[in-house]
């Protein structure tokens, strides 16, 4: 029972500071900006170091700097942002029409742009989900940068040999010169407080990863810039635009976005037909659907797991080519994101798809009816967080014809997605039968077509229940996730854009009646990280190739729903 007792409580102090973080963070996006290290910046700092998220380890270490933590946000932020003291969000502005050459960063869809050897513009165009994640990595960072500077002065704020050597270090890098790593590893394990083996193995993460700076720089730029800021008052800022503040949450970009889907509905002679929306990735419907007509004979004889295995490396650029100019060839239109939201789509008309060319999983919807034919489906790609919200509630909005209000027919809303789950392993499916959304009252049951039955047998384990939508991918904290797990509410996984989905799916059917109150609601997940179990975070890896089996499961099932 004191353990139990125990558990809520630090669930409690937990929670508690999610909602500071948010609270600090909405307060300084409508202020304009802050210094991280100012008053505002250290209640940030607070409130994260009270949290201590899984996915950064050790931030609350005074000494030792959190190395998975830091690779994980490096790959979402744009490379060089650790050598820039001033940093400014922006909207959609126009800067990706000038010279400045446009930085994507490895696993986060938006434009940056380095203005000069110390500023760095960031577009933020996909909600205030992006902007307080974007917020949280680097108020991470900075934490990260103290500890950095304090293991580099002495008592008299005097810069250390340690510190001198990886200055010249850094130099021989910037000037393309060979240097002795392993003597490197030997100066920075000193300054980020950790073992020589340790540095050694994340120097080689980093040098093995794309679009990221090597350790040695990232932690020199680090601490730099923060003994800079603690000695010679050179303070960080973060900034936001004017233009930034003023479209916040009034669903410019996404009104683009969804009224260029439905523009090409009415051009390609669709706009009547009954409509399926799956929100997935955009390879395994179009896999699923041409892959095996559109490659040669002799890989077809290979079972469908196996081919898509093949087709997923890295190596076989070419073969997925193929497939995609033989799908365009065959009913498949693709819409390229022009707004912003970073959401492409891709469009399927059924009647003009070759049974012939289905996976040998979908053999089966040959013998289904003709009716199947006359459908089309929309598979938009992933939404981020708040984001999914604004998407599908202007998707699923009438559309102005000649001057005549007509509403789509919209027939099932199909959600694939990633999420962490609470009991079981990577790669393993969520169903869920309701969204609650963390930090607020907000509960969203609903009829789910799918049941975990549905995907038994079939070699990964399978979990239905409650699904709690997070606040963000890196404020994952064990205490409140176990919380939800362990008490009546049975969580089974967290995920970021179900309860948005359902908020705008519910609006539109059984309040402002845009679409049937009936119309048929598909939400499957497969775990790309277990944050109750040590090693298993997101900052521990992707699934790779473990994620085919469980992707072209729930994308079968999905098919085999739609078109019989």
């Amino acid at each position: 029972m004191d353990k139990y007792k125990t558990n809520i409580t630090r669930a409690r102090i937990s929670s508690s500071a999610i909602q500071k973080l948010y609270v600090s963070m909405r307060h300084l996006l409508n202020r304009g900006e802050y210094r991280p290290l100012g008053i505002s910046g250290e209640s940030m700092i607070s409130s994260l170091l009270s949290l201590r998220p899984e996915i950064y380890g050790s931030i609350a270490d005074p000494e030792r700097v959190e190395l998975n933590g830091l690779l994980y946000i490096f790959q979402r932020l744009p490379i060089g942002i650790e050598q820039c003291r001033f940093i400014k969000l922006i909207s959609r502005e126009g800067l990706e029409k000038s010279s400045f050459e446009p930085i994507i960063p490895a696993k986060r869809r938006r434009n940056c742009f380095r203005i000069d050897k110390y500023q760095m513009y960031i577009e933020m165009t996909r909600g205030r989900s992006d902007i307080y994640d974007l917020l949280t990595h680097l108020t991470f960072m900075y934490i990260e940068s103290e500890k950095i500077r304090r293991n580099s002065l002495d008592s008299k704020n005097k810069k250390n040999r340690d510190w001198k050597k990886l200055e010249q270090i850094v130099k021989q890098i910037e000037n393309g010169e060979d240097y002795d790593q392993e003597k490197g590893c030997t100066y920075l394990s000193s300054i980020i407080g950790r073992t020589y083996k340790e540095t050694l193995a994340a120097c080689k993460m980093f040098e093995n990863t794309a679009k990221v700076n090597s350790l040695f720089e990232v932690a020199y730029w680090m601490g730099r810039l923060s003994i800079e800021g603690h000695v010679n008052k050179d303070y960080r800022q973060i900034t936001f635009s004017s233009t930034l503040r003023e479209d916040i949450g009034h669903h410019i970009g996404g009104e683009h976005w969804a009224s260029r889907v439905k523009t090409h509905l009415f051009e390609n002679g669709m706009i009547d037909k009954p409509i399926h929306i799956i929100s997935a990735n955009r390879h395994s419907v179009m896999n699923c659907l041409f892959a095996t007509k559109a490659i040669s004979k002799r890989k077809r004889k290979k079972d469908f797991e196996d081919l898509m295995h093949e087709v997923s490396k890295d190596k076989n650029k070419k073969l997925r080519d193929t497939i995609k100019k033989y799908a365009l060839a065959n009913g498949m239109h693709e819409i390229e994101d022009e707004s912003g939201m970073n959401i492409a789509v891709q469009i399927f008309d059924c009647e003009k798809i070759d049974h012939s060319s289905l996976a040998p999983d979908l053999s089966w919807i040959k013998s289904c009816s003709t009716q199947a034919n006359k459908q089309v489906i929309i598979v938009m790609d992933y939404a981020f967080g708040e984001q999914a919200y604004e998407t599908m509630d202007e998707l699923l909005k009438p559309v102005t014809i000649n001057g005549k209000i007509k509403e789509l027919n919209i027939k099932s809303v199909n959600i694939m997605g990633k999420a962490g789950i609470l009991e079981g392993d990577k790669g393993d499916l969520m169903i869920p039968t309701a969204h609650i959304f963390e930090g607020t009252a907000d509960n969203y049951p609903f009829k789910n077509e799918f049941k975990a039955k549905d995907f038994e047998g079939q070699g990964l384990d399978v979990f239905e229940g409650l699904m709690v939508t997070v606040l963000g991918t890196s404020l994952q904290n064990k205490d409140v996730l176990s919380y939800f797990h362990n008490s009546s509410w049975n969580g089974i996984g967290l995920e970021m854009e179900g309860a948005h989905y359902q908020k705008a799916i519910q609006s539109a059917s059984k309040i402002r009646k845009h679409i049937d109150k009936n119309v048929k609601l598909r939400y499957a997940y497969y775990a790309s990280d277990n944050p109750l179990k040590t090693g298993s975070t997101l900052a521990s890896g992707g699934l790779g190739q473990d994620g085919i089996k469980p992707t072209y499961m729930i994308t079968s099932k999905i098919l085999q729903q739609i078109l019989c």
